[in-house]
């Protein structure tokens, strides 16, 4: 049998998802989150502009209206259909990124499924332990940038009591302030319906939330108020911004589009469902996951681009990963073996065999496109028209594609993800290395990388 099932502990699964190297100081941020924090801090400046107002009214409204319907989006379901989707989405499977492998298509996911899925919500199983550990490596990495990210933003500490290093909290501008949600949105921090530390959550800013009734990723009965004020996940004294679940979303689903790039664009499509999902839960607003999808975006390029500051990090309890580039690779053959012989042909032939949402390839752009900017105003007009030059600003992304098609160079991959970029001037569009990853349109670069990378390889032959 070439897949190997391992049975793990949550325990394990929530310890690498929080954690950042033991090393430094308890108030201290490491390279790479301050990096983050540089990137996401466009958020701190919204209410000094006109422009930033207006976004920041326009998140509240957009939320909203998509939480509760009012707001019809081009999603891959019926709305009905989509809120049970979201409800099931409420679990995270970090272990194995097992509820996101639906984008692989009814073939490959299930059989993907049949060697990852979680026995319950203490063990889970994965298709190899080198899939296990790039999983684990990449999860860690990004979640606990969320993490920094979320209280840092909220009222600059590293955990909602201790301060952030007076380095990290320059990166504020003085025109900025923490707790731009509760600030605009009437419910700032220690307010008594809203968030202690700041940033409260839809579900206590918005006038009315959409109950959602149905059954999560095990089956249970529920609805989104137990994951969102508990007991099943209590979010009350989590700051919003930005999503964790966007951010594993997001990793997770660029992760599989590597190792199966037959699926890419699906896979992408599916990390922007599962960020969507949060909003229809009520438990983040569009900025939110935004936010989360430009920071996991930017962690994947890094790690894929074999970052000195983000590989052969000591993450506690996952094994660290000198050679991401390697590890990929290795967990590639692995992955592909064992889907191989569970469909009985090539992956190339059994993505094609795909009934689910997924398969219909302009519902899955039209969807994609839609949650590129949610609608919400241009906020940096001087970077809303015209395209930036991806090469120049963050050389490091055509690894997100390189590495899934290797007939294209850098500087090619760097070229399609500029030149099929969405709109621009965003709330973290401001001209920046991290603000141009959130133009990244990754369905239409992953389908012009695959035509170009197959005409590349039968020019070689």
């Amino acid at each position: 049998m070439i897949c190997t099932n391992i049975y793990v502990s949550i325990a394990f699964v929530l310890a690498v998802s929080f954690v950042a190297a033991p090393t430094l100081p308890a108030n201290a941020q490491s390279v790479t989150d301050m990096a983050i924090l540089k990137g996401l801090s466009p958020v701190t400046v919204l209410s000094s502009t006109s422009e930033g107002r207006a976004a920041l009214g326009a998140n509240y409204a957009v939320t909203g209206g998509i939480q509760t319907g009012v707001i019809r989006q081009p999603i891959l379901l019926s709305f009905a259909e989509q809120q049970q989707q979201s409800l099931r989405d409420a679990f995270i499977t970090n272990g194995n990124v097992a509820e996101l492998a639906d984008g692989l298509g009814t073939t490959l996911g299930d059989a993907y499924v049949a060697r990852a899925h979680y026995i319950d919500r203490d063990h889970f199983t994965s298709v190899s332990q080198t899939i296990a550990e790039l999983i684990a490596y990449a999860s860690s990495t990004s979640a606990a940038h969320s993490r920094a990210g979320k209280y840092f933003f909220a009222n600059a500490t590293t955990d909602g009591k201790n301060p952030v290093s007076a380095v990290a909290r320059a990166i504020v501008p003085t025109s900025g302030s923490e707790d731009a949600f509760g600030r605009a949105y009437n419910l700032p921090a220690g307010s008594a319906k809203g968030n202690p530390y700041g940033n409260p959550r839809p579900f206590q800013t918005e006038p009315s939330v959409t109950r959602i009734v149905g059954r999560d990723y095990f089956g249970t009965p529920t609805d989104n108020a137990v994951y969102n004020r508990g007991p099943m996940m209590n979010l009350t004294n989590s700051p919003s911004f930005p999503s964790g679940h966007t951010v594993y979303g997001y990793t997770g689903s660029v992760l599989l589009a590597v190792l199966v790039p037959e699926r890419y664009q699906q896979m992408v499509a599916r990390g922007a469902e599962y960020g969507n999902d949060r909003i229809l839960m009520g438990a983040h607003y569009a900025m939110d996951v935004m936010g989360g999808r430009t920071l996991a975006l930017y962690d994947m390029a890094h790690l894929l681009a074999n970052d000195p500051a983000y590989v052969g990090q000591p993450l506690k309890d996952a094994p660290a990963i000198g050679d991401f580039q390697a590890a990929v690779k290795a967990a590639r053959v692995a992955i592909s073996a064992a889907l191989q012989e569970a469909c009985g042909n090539t992956v190339e032939v059994c993505a094609e065999e795909d009934t689910g949402r997924f398969s219909d390839p302009a519902a899955d752009e039209a969807f994609y496109a839609d949650t590129q900017t949610y609608g919400l105003p241009v906020t940096y007009p001087e970077n809303a028209s015209g395209l930036e030059d991806v090469h120049n600003l963050a050389p490091e992304a055509g690894y997100l594609l390189t590495i899934a098609y290797p007939s294209l160079t850098l500087r090619q991959a760097d070229d399609i993800l500029t030149e099929t970029e969405g709109p621009g001037g965003g709330f973290l569009d401001d001209g920046s290395s991290f603000g141009v990853y959130s133009r990244f349109n990754l369905y239409a670069a992953a389908g012009r990388a695959a035509q170009l990378n197959d005409s590349l390889r039968n020019r070689r032959r």
